[in-house]
C-alpha cells in the first residue's frame, strides 16, 4: 500500500521568518522619527489649527525617512482613537484599526504606489479616476507615491488638475530623493518638506537603544564608526548594524571598534594620525611602511586616502576655529589642535590639494597600493620644499647677490675716468612713502591694492611683512618684490603672516576723515545752523569748515 509523500517524515519546527533590523525599527510615531524635529514641530501646528495641505511633498537623501513620514501622515489624519471618537492628531494611538491597518499596509483608503515601476500617464489616469469616490472607512483617502520624480512628464501634466483641486476627502503624498527633477509645477501645488542628513550623534544614540532592545552589546566608538559609515541614512545605518552583529564575535556576542573597522575596511584614526605626522616630518620610508600596514590588515588604499582627508579638513575646521567635535576622542582632539598651531593655511590647502589628486589616482588606478605609496611620496616631498611666495623670494635673493657681485668685479675693473654709476635711490621710511614712491613708478594697481588691503605687521626696508587676512592676490608677494627691487634698486624681503596687523592705508583715511567730519559738526557754528534748519546735510567741508 502507498503512503503519501513525507507521511513518515518528522514534523518540521516552524520558525518566525527573520526581520532585519531596518524594518522591525521603522518609526511608528513622530515621536521615533529622529533629527526631524522641524518638519514635526510644523506638521503638529498644521494639524492643531485645521491648516492641513492637500499635498504634501517630503525630499532628502536615502534613509531618512520620507515613507515612513509620509505613512505617519496618513495614520495622524486617519486616527480616531482608542475609543473611536478622536480626530486628527500629531501622536496617532497605533491601537485604532485605521492605525493598525496603515501600519500593517493592508489599509483600503491608504493607497501606495512607486513610481519607478508605474511611470505613465495611464497609472495617474487611474489615480484620478479613483480619487473621485469617497474613503470607504476612513477620513481621508490617501495616495502615496515613492520616486514621484520617476512619473514621465504626461503622467504629471494629468496629475496637475487634480493636485491642484483634489476632492476635499484626499491627499496626495509624495516622497523623492530627486526633487530637482520634479516639474515646478507640482512643487508649487504641495507642501514641501526637506528631511534633512541625520547627526552621526543622533544615529549612535539610536543604535545603542536598538542593541539594548536586541540584546547585543556594543561599544560606542563602534556605534559611532557604523553612523559615520551611513552618511545621515537611519537605514543604511540599521544595515550595516546587522551586519556587524553578524559579524560580532559568537562567544562574546559583543560589536567592537576593530571588528567594525575590519568589517568596512576602515582605516583605524590612531593608524592615520601617526601616518599623517610622518608625512608632515618629511619620513617617507616610514609613512610607505605605515602604509603597507594598514594595507596588510585589510584596509582599502582608497580609504587611507579618504581618511587623511578628513584629517586635514579636521584641522583646518580647528584652526578655522569653529566647535570641537564631542564625539571625538580626546587624543585626536588634542593632535589636531597641536597641528593647527603649526601649520598656516596655506600649507593646509596644498596638503589638501595633494591628498585630493592622490585619492582620484588611487580610484581611477589599475595598482592602487602602488599608486597610493607613489602620491604618498609626493605629499613627502612637497612637504619639506617651500611655499611658491618663499622660492621666489630665495630665488630673487640669490638672482641679487649674483648681481651685486658681478656689479662689484665690474666696478673694481673699470678705469678712474669713466663717471660714477648714478646713485640708487633709496626706501621710504614710512609704508605710506613707499606706496606714493609705487605710484610715482606708474603702479598703480600694484598701489592701490597696498591701499586697499595692505595691513603691515612690520616695515623694516628692504623688508616689508603684510597680514595674511586680507585678500591678496596669491603671487602678490613675487610681484611687490619684484617692483620694488626696480623702484629702490634693493632686494626686499615680502612675507605674509597668518596674524592681523595695522589698519590699511584707506582705512587710516576714512578714520581720519570721520574725525574730521565729527569736529565739523561738533563745532558751535554747524551746531547752530543744524538748529535753525533741522532738515539739512553737511555734504562738504574745507579746511574744517562747513560749505
Amino acid at each position: 500500500m502507498a503512503t503519501s509523500l513525507g507521511l513518515d517524515e518528522p514534523p518540521q519546527p516552524q520558525t518566525a521568518a527573520y526581520r532585519v533590523l531596518a524594518r522591525k525599527y521603522r518609526p511608528q510615531t513622530f515621536s521615533e522619527l529622529i533629527g526631524q524635529d522641524a518638519m514635526v514641530r510644523t506638521l503638529g501646528n498644521a494639524i492643531k489649527r485645521g491648516r492641513l495641505a492637500h499635498a504634501f511633498l517630503m525630499t532628502g537623501v536615502r534613509g531618512v525617512g520620507k515613507t515612513s513620514t509620509a505613512r505617519l501622515i496618513a495614520k495622524a489624519l486617519n486616527c480616531i482613537g482608542p475609543d473611536g471618537q478622536g480626530g486628527p492628531t500629531i501622536d496617532p494611538c497605533g491601537l485604532c484599526e485605521p492605525c493598525r491597518a496603515i501600519a500593517e499596509g493592508r489599509h483600503i483608503d491608504v493607497i501606495e504606489m512607486d513610481a519607478a515601476s508605474h511611470t505613465g500617464v495611464d497609472d495617474v489616469r487611474e489615480i484620478i479616476e479613483a480619487s473621485r469616490y469617497a474613503a470607504v472607512s476612513a477620513r481621508y483617502k490617501i495616495y502615496i507615491v515613492d520616486e514621484v520624480h520617476m512619473l514621465s512628464k504626461n503622467a504629471f501634466n494629468a496629475l496637475l488638475k487634480t493636485l491642484e483641486e483634489p476632492p476635499a476627502h484626499v491627499k496626495f503624498l509624495f516622497a523623492t530623493t530627486e526633487v530637482n527633477k520634479v516639474p515646478i509645477t507640482v512643487l508649487s501645488r504641495c507642501q514641501r518638506f526637506d528631511l534633512r542628513r541625520i547627526p552621526a550623534e543622533l544615529l549612535a544614540e539610536h543604535f545603542a537603544e536598538v542593541c539594548r532592545k536586541e540584546g547585543v552589546s556594543a561599544e560606542p566608538e563602534a556605534l559611532m564608526l557604523v553612523a559615520r559609515a551611513a552618511e545621515g541614512s537611519a537605514r543604511d545605518g540599521l544595515s550595516i548594524l546587522d551586519q556587524a552583529i553578524a559579524h560580532a564575535d559568537l562567544e562574546g556576542g559583543g560589536v567592537s571598534a576593530d571588528a567594525v573597522r575590519q568589517m568596512l575596511g576602515l582605516s583605524d584614526r590612531g593608524a592615520v594620525r601617526d601616518l599623517f605626522a610622518l608625512l608632515l616630518a618629511g619620513d617617507g620610508a616610514g609613512a610607505l611602511q605605515a602604509l603597507r600596514r594598514q594595507y596588510d590588515y585589510g584596509v582599502d588604499p582608497l580609504g587611507v586616502f579618504r581618511s587623511l582627508l578628513e584629517t586635514v579638513h579636521g584641522v583646518t575646521l580647528v584652526k578655522v576655529g569653529t566647535a570641537p567635535d564631542l564625539a571625538q576622542p580626546d587624543e585626536e582632539r588634542a593632535a589636531y589642535a597641536d597641528w593647527a598651531a603649526k601649520l598656516s593655511f596655506p600649507a593646509l590647502h596644498r596638503l589638501w590639494q595633494l591628498m585630493l589628486k592622490g585619492h582620484e589616482e588611487v580610484a581611477r588606478a589599475s595598482l592602487p597600493i602602488e599608486a597610493a605609496e607613489m602620491a604618498l611620496l609626493r605629499v613627502v616631498h612637497a612637504s619639506t620644499l617651500p611655499d611658491p611666495g618663499e622660492l621666489a623670494r630665495r630665488m630673487a635673493g640669490e638672482g641679487g647677490t649674483a648681481i651685486q657681485s658681478h656689479s662689484a668685479s665690474s666696478s673694481s675693473k673699470s678705469s678712474p675716468s669713466e663717471p660714477a654709476a648714478a646713485p640708487q635711490p633709496t626706501a621710504p621710511a614710512e609704508f605710506a612713502g613707499l606706496v606714493a614712491l609705487l605710484e610715482n613708478e606708474k603702479q598703480h594697481a600694484l598701489a592701490e591694492r597696498l591701499k586697499i588691503s595692505g595691513s603691515v605687521i612690520r616695515y623694516a626696508p628692504p623688508e616689508l611683512v603684510l597680514s595674511s587676512t586680507r585678500p591678496l592676490p596669491a603671487d602678490f608677494t613675487r610681484v611687490l618684490s619684484e617692483a620694488l627691487r626696480g623702484a629702490t634698486g634693493q632686494n626686499w624681503r615680502v612675507a605674509l603672516e597668518d596674524t592681523s596687523g595695522q589698519p590699511t592705508l584707506r582705512e587710516q583715511e576714512k578714520s581720519e576723515m570721520e574725525a574730521e567730519r565729527r569736529a565739523v559738526l561738533d563745532s558751535p557754528l554747524v551746531k547752530a545752523a543744524f538748529d535753525a534748519f533741522p532738515d539739512a546735510e553737511l555734504i562738504d567741508w574745507k579746511n574744517g569748515v562747513a560749505q
